[in-house]
């Protein structure tokens, strides 16, 4: 565990977000690696099935997400300020709530997955493969709300060098097995869902053990799980917010999917590529955004806001520098990255026409998620929410279907940074409000 309270704010921030950067980008990577030998061994068809799947998977489990979210949120909170036996009671109420929210989820999304394929439009020949990989992969949801759980944790408590470890762990395992599954066994696209889900549960399980002997807080027997409706109900005002919006982010990302099967299937395929090539160089913010949440909890949690505005100017320095690099990289190597994943030449276009424009506005993006981390790291998660929904709903999709009949797929791609610019500005706003260092738990807590 680590105490964010004291010590140089910069280089708190960079320790405790690099081990996140690296998980998260080795998180990603089960995504490139599958992406890959699909696209190697199988082909543009089940690059697509992919593709459709992962928006519908990520709306089923985003609600739950952002309701965990809030609970990591009071954990940091609380541990700030040195209630262990409250940090206790969190960490019980939320394993039980995301154990049983698995149950309910995996169930509603075996049931209807074929039914929301035909709601987007998805090609009748991308379907039967969709259908398949999806319902594998929903029957391991227990796995991965149980490892995601525990690494939200560990980041609220202090610690994100133990969830890095399982996650190295689980990647290799995943990688191994995709190549055994598919190139071996010929198992198609399942055996990349199969893969997954098996690397998920070895790291939740190992995790667990882990954790049952080292740590002093945390301990995974079952028959002493305690729900704290009181807590839980604060992981509700908290994260509900969160929770609506990751959901309605998700249903956003389902409309843009909608929009892009308007073209053919390569369309699908390149936007498949593109947007987890796309996912893995936004990593390096998304996890300063993350460590900065921890940082801002802990440390309003000790009512030391002077320490939070330090952190916020050197984590959007560390972004800056970081987005930079990438965004170099990105537009001028984009082709060969998409020549990674697929021969099919009107894919790799498509791909690296999708690249070039996005990353352009990396620097914006990284800017917004560093707001958002600040933000939601103090619990105040309404405004935000309304803000990317309107980003969202109002800018993104609507200028995704008006550019798109104007200059074909590019538009779709162009509504992107659109997006994030009118979301960055609305977090900017709020933010100089100040009324976001009101929403802490702390002065709520009996």
């Amino acid at each position: 565990m680590k105490d964010l309270t004291v010590g140089n704010e910069a280089k708190l921030i960079f320790k405790f977000a690099l081990p996140m950067v690296l998980g998260m980008l080795l998180q990603q990577l089960y995504h490139v690696v599958d992406r890959i030998i699909v696209g190697n061994y199988l082909g543009t068809v089940e690059l697509a099935a992919i593709g459709a799947s992962s928006p519908i998977f990520y709306a089923l489990i985003a609600f739950v997400i952002g309701i965990g979210s809030g609970a990591t949120i009071i954990i940091s909170q609380y541990f700030g300020a040195k209630n262990l036996d409250k940090v206790k009671k969190a960490i019980d109420t939320i394993y039980i709530f995301l154990f049983l929210a698995s149950i309910i989820l995996t169930s509603i999304g075996i049931l209807f997955s074929e039914e929301i394929f035909r709601l987007l439009h998805v090609e009748e020949d991308v379907i039967p493969l969709a259908t398949d990989y999806f319902n594998v992969f929903m029957m391991g949801l227990v796995a991965f709300f149980g490892f995601s759980g525990t690494s939200s944790i560990l980041r609220g408590l202090g610690d994100s060098m133990t969830p890095l470890y399982f996650m190295v762990i689980a990647t290799v395992v995943n990688i191994v097995l995709d190549i055994v599954f598919i190139v071996v066994f010929n198992w198609g696209i399942s055996g990349v869902a199969y893969a997954t889900i098996i690397a998920q549960g070895g790291a939740f399980i190992s995790g667990a053990i882990y954790l049952n002997k080292k740590h002093q807080i945390i301990s995974f027997n079952v028959l002493q799980f305690s729900f704290d409706k009181e807590l839980f109900m604060q992981s509700i005002r908290i994260g509900l917010p969160t929770g609506f919006q990751q959901t309605f982010v998700a249903l956003g990302i389902m409309a843009l999917i909608r929009i892009v099967n308007n073209f053919d299937t390569n369309v699908l395929a390149a936007y498949t590529v593109a947007s987890g090539i796309d996912a893995l160089a936004a990593m390096p913010a998304l996890s300063l955004a993350s460590a900065l949440s921890a940082f801002v909890g802990q440390n309003l949690g000790a009512q030391r806001i002077d320490r939070i505005k330090k952190g916020l100017k050197a984590t959007l320095f560390m972004a800056w520098g970081i987005s930079l690099v990438v965004m170099l990289c990105v537009i001028f190597f984009g082709e060969y990255m998409m020549q990674a994943f697929t021969q099919d030449e009107n894919v790799i276009s498509h791909g690296a026409n999708y690249l070039v424009i996005v990353s352009s506005f990396y620097m914006i993006f990284s800017t917004m998620f560093v707001m958002h981390g600040v933000l939601r790291g103090a619990g105040a998660t309404l405004i935000p929410m309304f803000i990317t929904l309107f980003s969202l709903w109002v800018i993104r999709i609507p200028f995704a279907v008006f550019l798109s009949k104007i200059f074909g797929v590019n538009g779709i791609w162009w509504a992107i940074p659109i997006g994030w610019s009118m979301g960055l500005a609305g977090s900017l706003i709020y933010y100089f409000t100040g009324k976001w260092k009101s929403k802490g738990v702390i002065s709520a807590a009996p």
